[in-house]
């Protein structure tokens, strides 16, 4: 196994943020499905 050095920690990226907006359009859509949903036929608590 190869230990890296400081210089090569600094280069490193973390890929959250370049994919991590995208994890968030289908709970956007599902929450506005369910918001639309819940207005247009409120449902009661049993």
């Amino acid at each position: 196994m190869k230990e890296l050095t400081k210089e090569n920690l600094k280069e490193i990226n973390g890929g959250a943020i370049s994919v991590g907006w995208l994890a968030f359009v289908p709970f956007g859509v599902s929450f506005l499905i369910g918001l639309i949903d819940g207005y247009i036929r409120p449902l009661k608590c049993n």
